[in-house]
Order: C-alpha cells, then structure tokens, then sequence
C-alpha cells in the first residue's frame, strides 16, 4: 500500500534537488577558483529589469565563490535615445556609430552614468565594485580607427581602437577583491577621448589580464548552424571556416572575431551567450552542459 507523501517529505526532497544542482557546480567552482572572467555585459540584460537583477546577481555570486570577475559595458541603446533627446544625428556606418565632437560629448555622458548604476547594483551587498569610466581611471589607451569602404577613407570622427591596457591599474584594483566596472571608452597620449566598441574591449582586456573565460552577453542563443540550429562547442579553425562559408554572419561575425582575438592571444575559452536567458552566466559556467556556444582554440 502507498501513502501519498507528506508537505514535509516533499519539502525535503525539494531541498535535496537543490543541494544535487550545488553538487554538479563543485567540480567547475574548484576549477575556475582565483581565475579572471571578464564578462561584455550588453544587449536586454542591459535594458530588462529582471534581467539585469540576474546578471548582477551572477556577477556578486561569482565574486563570492572566490573568481575574479571583470565587467565591461556598453550602452548604444541610452546613447541614442540621448541622442535624439538632444536633436542629434544618429549615423552609423557598417555598424559604427558616426562619433563628432556633440555625440561624443553624450557618449561619455551616458557611459558614465550607466557605469555608476551598475557599481551601485554591485555594491548592494556590500563595497565589492568599483567603476572605470570617462576619465577616471583612463586604463584603455586608443587611437582614432581608420576606416575604409570602397577603397575611400571615411572619417567616423571619434571612434576608436585599443592600443593597450593599464593592466596594473586593474590588477591593483583586483587583488583588493573589487570588480573592476568598465566603459567602452578609451584616450589617447594628447587626452582625446574615443568612443570603442565594448567588445573589442572585452577581448583586449581578457587578453591583457590572461583570462579563463571571456563571457559576450548577446541577444541571440550564440553561434547557429544553417539551419538555426545551436552549436554548443567549436575551435577556433572551425570557426573561421564558417564565416567564410557563411555560416556565421552579420552582426555575430565581429563578436566571433574579437573572441578569435581573445583565444590567440592566451584567453582560454569564449563563450557567446544569449543574455535574455535569466542567469545565462550561472548556466553556461557551473552546468554539465551550459546554455550558449563555447568556442575553443
């Protein structure tokens, strides 16, 4: 004869899954311990409520389990509502947004601001963040980026790529059990301020600080196949074949690239993961099987 189970019995089998899920994140909790993950943090996790929270959430957990995590952020999304608040011009070309002296302005206006609310998330828990943003700090050196299309060189004024990172600066701020808080904004030896895009920052710093992982938030599952399919694991020589192929495209293709950047220069793993998933980081991290695309060298 069976007797149905009791509140408290299931109750206590609730709290056994529970300790199963903590269970199968030990091996990657011993694995990733001390390491640095430096995290592009972007797209609706950025601009959904709830799912900033999570992402917080992630970062402070992450922190608190005795990782290095390092947070780079953009904000296009805020920049050109600014933007247009103020009447001006939103242009971009081959997706870089056309930066004069105006739009700049508001770019490291914006940037700022953003920076300062996700230290204050951080900081809910207590003092464990600290930003880097407009020019405090100045840890990313730049240079103007020289474009081309159709073989004409065309100025996007303020736009800028990385020439080198205050590694130092960052360590410092590390070794005192902060996360570093940063903006896609870079100088240049005169004080020029340039507008970059945040994940060729992301690259550029993982690479410099020898990074475990690089996390790209995204709007989409990761890297598909042609038929939309999700490829949960790739190497780098793969990866190549599929964007000249096709495969990959778009916009995925510059974030697939910076990640190519990352790996050849000593990042172990890249993860491109689909940000609108509540606590993307936490899955594809302490899982068997994670939620996005790995890619490997």
């Amino acid at each position: 004869m069976q007797y149905a189970r009791t509140k408290g019995e299931k109750m206590f089998e609730r709290l056994i899954k529970r300790a199963e899920v903590v269970i199968e994140a030990l091996p990657y909790l011993r694995k990733f311990y001390g390491k640095t993950i430096v995290i592009k943090y972007g797209g609706n996790a950025m601009l959904d409520r709830d799912l900033k929270a999570k992402v917080i959430q992630d970062v402070i957990l992450l922190r608190y389990v005795g990782m290095n995590p390092v947070l780079i952020h953009g904000g296009g999304p805020e920049i050109s509502r600014e933007l247009k608040k103020k009447k001006i011009e939103v242009r971009f070309i081959e997706g870089l947004r056309v930066t004069d002296e105006a739009t700049m302005e508001i770019v490291e206006k914006v940037l700022t601001r953003v920076n300062s609310k996700i230290v204050s998330l951080l900081n809910n828990g207590g003092r464990i963040a600290r930003g880097i943003s407009g020019k405090k700090g100045k840890v990313i050196r730049a240079r103007k980026h020289v474009f081309f299309r159709n073989k004409q060189k065309v100025d996007l004024g303020f736009v800028g790529d990385v020439t080198g990172i205050d590694v130092k600066a960052l360590k410092q701020i590390i070794m005192k059990g902060m996360i570093p808080v940063i903006s896609s904004i870079g100088f240049d030896s005169r004080g020029r301020v340039y507008n970059i895009n945040a994940d060729s920052v992301s690259a550029e710093i993982a690479a410099a600080l020898g990074a475990a992982k690089l996390i790209l938030l995204t709007n989409v599952r990761g890297v598909l196949d042609k038929k939309d399919r999700l490829i949960s694991q790739v190497n780098s020589s793969k990866t190549r074949r599929m964007i000249k192929n096709g495969t990959i495209s778009g916009g995925m293709i510059p974030k697939v690239r910076c990640g190519l950047f990352a790996l050849k220069k000593g990042v172990e793993k890249v993860h491109i993961l689909d940000g609108r998933v509540p606590h993307a980081i936490l899955l594809e991290l302490f899982t068997d099987f994670g939620i996005g695309t790995m890619v490997e060298r």
